[in-house]
């Protein structure tokens, strides 16, 4: 069973990246730009930046995880996301005597299909046990484990990187288990800092733009228009962030 916790997080970020985000556009100095920022100018700031995609200030907040009852197959995916720091649990030093695993939806509705996926589990669990008795160490057993194999892992990134993966992985096109994992993750990140999460989830939702090409579900024009910022071109071309 999926299970996410938000660990902890950096203190104050909606404060934190609004003031990073202030101090570009300000002669005030750091002291002076946090302690005189209002909760309402905050409010206002995060979604002015929002709006110009000014990104940037949005990477001095970090957040940690720690994710249980998900597969191997779904961390080879969370691993991709390169801007962020992963400890997950070891089956080179932690013996699989018992391991739990993940079963699909999809295997999981079908009677047939769950009994002959479950004799295969079954089938590698005593496998692996004989290799360990015979001698053989985990970290060379472990060859045999599955990628349904059950696993945990403690995920930090910071707030740029998660809206990016929660673009990517709440999409409708993103596989099952991820997206499942992507949803509670942003639960949790909006309900501590909404500000920063407030148009955080799959683009077509959010921004009006699928990235699918043909591949796309649909959903998009499903939807109604969606009234994005007014914004000149030339705020995301042409200028670094900040200027």
């Amino acid at each position: 069973m999926l299970r996410v916790r938000l660990i902890q997080h950096t203190p104050d970020p909606e404060r934190t990246v609004a003031g990073a985000a202030r101090l570009c556009y300000s002669q005030s100095g750091v002291d002076e730009i946090l302690e005189r920022i209002s909760p309402e100018q905050i409010e206002r700031f995060l979604s002015k930046i929002r709006g110009l995609g000014h990104f940037s200030p949005f990477e001095h907040a970090s957040f940690t995880y720690g994710v249980e009852g998900v597969s191997r197959v779904c961390l080879n995916q969370v691993v991709r996301h390169r801007i962020a720091s992963y400890s997950q649990q070891s089956q080179r030093y932690v013996r699989e005597n018992q391991f739990d695993y993940i079963v699909p939806p999809s295997v999981r509705d079908n009677p047939e299909a769950q009994a002959a996926f479950e004799e295969q589990m079954s089938a590698i669990q005593a496998a692996y046990n004989r290799l360990v008795a015979l001698g053989i160490h985990q970290e060379d057993a472990r060859y045999l484990l599955p990628g349904g194999c059950e696993s945990k892992i403690v995920i930090t990134m910071n707030a740029r990187e998660l809206l990016h993966f929660f673009e990517l992985r709440t999409c409708q096109r993103a596989q099952w288990e991820i997206r499942r994992l992507a949803q509670e993750m942003l639960r949790l990140a909006k309900k501590a800092a909404p500000g920063l999460f407030a148009d955080a989830g799959a683009s077509c939702v959010h921004q009006g733009i699928c990235r699918e090409g043909d591949l796309s579900c649909g959903l998009i024009h499903r939807l109604p228009p969606r009234q994005l910022p007014f914004m000149i071109a030339g705020d995301r071309s042409g200028r670094a962030e900040g200027e």
